[in-house]
């Protein structure tokens, strides 16, 4: 049984299915869904500016990264919330569970041509490029490697299950959370 007061976070790289799981994660346990892009629109409306125009500004000003961060780890402390970010596991220390989500390139591509309506090359060179500066971009603002996976305590590679499948592997986890991590079964608490 999971806590009442639960911080989850999901991460992983374009076309993964992040936003799929959160929406159903929200939809299901009633979760507010947190997630770096909606912080970004918010930034740039307070800033008076386009999305476009706010991308570009944001290239050039770190401090922008930075501030969607903060205010990714300020929604943590709210309950029951679901943040997703390709950060956010990095970002909010103390969540209860950390989920990444991975899929070969190649299938990534597709899934994101077909949301895009583009082809599955330019997708895949999009992806490649951009993974390629947010990697140098995650090392240069914080010394976070995007690829190490030790901070997750769930990866699971999307390829492999629908949205369904996997949304029934996630639930499984938070359905058997304990309240205070895993104190082992009461066989091995007799031992000590």
């Amino acid at each position: 049984m999971p806590k009442e007061c639960l911080v989850i976070t999901v991460s992983g790289l374009a076309g993964s299915g992040t936003t799929t799981l959160c929406r159903n994660l929200a939809r299901h346990y009633g979760f507010k869904h947190i997630y770096a892009g909606l912080i970004f629109r918010q930034m740039a409306k307070e800033m008076g500016m386009s999305l476009e125009e706010f991308q570009k500004y944001a290239e050039l000003h770190p401090e922008v990264d930075r501030e969607v961060d903060r205010r990714q780890i300020e929604a943590a402390k709210e309950c029951n919330v679901v943040i997703e970010g390709r950060l956010a596991g990095w970002m909010v220390e103390k969540a209860d569970l950390k989920i990444w989500l991975d899929a070969p390139i190649r299938e990534r591509a597709r899934r994101v041509a077909r949301r895009e309506g583009i082809t599955v090359e330019e997708a895949f060179m999009g992806i490649a490029e951009r993974e390629k500066q947010n990697r140098k971009r995650y090392l240069n603002l914080y010394g976070i490697d995007i690829d190490d996976m030790s901070i997750y305590d769930l990866v699971i590679d999307t390829s492999k299950w629908g949205p369904d499948g996997v949304f029934s592997i996630v639930k499984a986890a938070i359905d058997h959370l304990y309240p205070d991590g895993d104190t082992g079964s009461e066989k091995d608490k007799e031992v000590e």
